[in-house]
């Protein structure tokens, strides 16, 4: 009888000991996948994935625009100059106004301005190379605002989480660790996600800027470049 009672006791244990073994790994399996944490960050989310959006439209379109406004044929200086020098300056006109890049829109401006003195038409070509920067620029604010609005989102719906959580604790009248973490992890997944779009849309603002200041680099190098060719038609 006490043999059999000890053999019954070991088993009991090895069945326990097997059920949590069992037990603990299938816990582990279990996880959430990158799309089911998101949605569990709310009705928040949505706006930061309005943003997220945003941004990255804003940013292929305005890359696109850039790249093409700092386009220019390696050409184009040389052939102004050979119509200049020929007295040809309707053909030189003709041949900006037929290019597509902002830089030919500043020598056609000044090319109009012929005849007048040299400030007048380095002015020309500063007037209207603002507008073209300014068109460069078109947006980027929006850009920059999404990188400083989308992290108070975040932070906006961690804040109801803790809401959410000390309210269940007033109705539970219990502090429990599930009761407190069931209302903070989840929206802690806001603050992380307001956090990547906010880093990620000033990354992309920061790029733009630097593709605009060496877009506007080679329009002054340009115009200096053109203001050398008036030189000795004016003389």
């Amino acid at each position: 009888m006490q043999l059999s009672w000890i053999l019954l006791q070991i088993t009991q244990t090895g069945g326990s000991q097997t059920g949590a073994a069992t037990t603990v790994p299938a816990a582990a399996a279990e996880g959430l996948s990158v799309f089911d944490l998101l949605m569990k960050g709310g009705v928040v989310m949505i706006p930061i994935f309005i943003l997220s959006f945003t941004a990255i439209f804003l940013f292929i379109e305005r890359f696109l625009y850039i790249r093409s406004a700092g386009k220019l044929d390696a050409n184009f200086l040389a052939q102004i100059r050979e119509k200049l020098y020929s007295g040809d300056v309707k053909g030189a006109m003709s041949y900006c106004s037929q290019s597509k890049y902002p830089i030919a829109r500043l020598l056609e401006k000044g090319l109009t301005r012929l005849g007048s003195p040299v400030a007048d038409i380095e002015r020309a070509i500063e007037n209207t190379a603002r507008v073209e920067i300014y068109k460069m620029e078109k947006n980027l604010s929006i850009l920059g605002a999404i990188a400083a609005i989308a992290p108070m989102f975040g932070f906006l719906g961690t804040v109801m989480g803790m809401i959410k959580a000390f309210y269940n604790i007033s109705l539970a009248d219990n502090i429990s660790i599930g009761i407190i973490a069931s209302g903070i992890y989840e929206k802690m997944v806001t603050s992380a996600a307001g956090l990547i779009v906010g880093v990620l849309a000033h990354m992309l603002f920061t790029y733009l800027t630097g593709m605009i200041d060496r877009v506007t680099h080679k329009m002054e190098v340009t115009a200096i470049d053109f203001l050398d060719i008036l030189h000795k038609p004016v003389q």
